[in-house]
């Protein structure tokens, strides 16, 4: 697993969501490596990370737990965001041994409906050859249905290569995997909770967690603290980062182990 690191002191996590690669959390891992070792990956099928066929969630927790091991370290402060915030839940739940504190980004421990329909579309209907350009390429995202923040967005997985471009990202495996993506289906009961410091911190604007999603999150987190960046959608981290990067260092100056 492609990752990155930077910065001394107690450890912390940064796993970023669908789509995504390490720099999408880049801005707050510059503020906490000023006070900790930072590592931030790519999630597996994402950035130069190795593409998996099959991924879920406690597979990917296995993994951010190998990552762990091959760095020498007992445990760290785990942040996600979006998916990466259900594979941080997944660790602290399987590995609590491992996640020293959590912090959970815009995401709760629930199934959801499938929302990236548009996204997966304007994908995989976008033709490379050698006319191809990012220019090219925002357009016809652009005249799929795509937002221009999340083209954009999506964008920064193009690749150039000796013909032109290719996505870096796993695209055939993240749509063959999407209902685990979207799904929370742990090898575990019902009654298994992660007893350490927990956060979650949501969008304003966001419909990712809601007044429906509490008991869920106090059944399998009980000692949870939440916080709300008003003016702010899913993309919180980056819509209003000082924020956000200020809630997440304290709370983790607060529960460093």
């Amino acid at each position: 697993m492609h990752y990155v690191s930077h910065g001394q002191g107690e450890p912390v996590l940064l796993i970023h969501g669908l789509f995504g690669n390490l720099d999408n959390l880049k801005n707050l891992g510059s503020v906490l490596a000023q006070r900790h070792q930072v590592i931030r990956v790519d999630v597996p099928n994402h950035g130069l990370s190795e593409h998996w066929d099959m991924m879920d969630y406690p597979s990917l927790a296995n993994a951010m737990v190998e990552l762990l091991d091959q760095l020498q370290l007992s445990s760290a402060n785990v942040v996600g965001h979006s998916m990466g915030g259900k594979i941080a839940m997944a660790m602290a739940l399987l590995h609590p041994s491992r996640v020293t504190s959590l912090v959970v980004a815009d995401i709760a421990p629930v199934s959801y409906e499938p929302r990236h329909q548009t996204v997966f579309a304007g994908l995989t209907s976008l033709v490379f050859d050698q006319n191809t350009s990012r220019k090219s390429a925002l357009e016809h995202l652009l005249t799929s249905g795509i937002d221009e923040g999340t083209a954009q967005f999506l964008l920064k997985n193009l690749q150039r290569t000796d013909t032109g471009f290719e996505w870096k990202m796993n695209l055939n495996g993240l749509i063959r995997c999407y209902d685990r993506i979207i799904g929370w289906d742990l090898p575990i009961s019902a009654d298994v909770h992660f007893d350490k410091p927990t956060l979650f911190i949501r969008g304003g604007e966001s419909n990712y967690v809601t007044a429906e999603h509490r008991d869920d999150i106090l059944r399998q987190f009980p000692r949870v603290t939440a916080k709300t960046i008003n003016g702010t959608g899913h993309w919180l981290h980056a819509q209003k980062p000082d924020i956000f990067n200020r809630i997440v260092a304290e709370f983790i100056e607060q529960n460093q182990g």
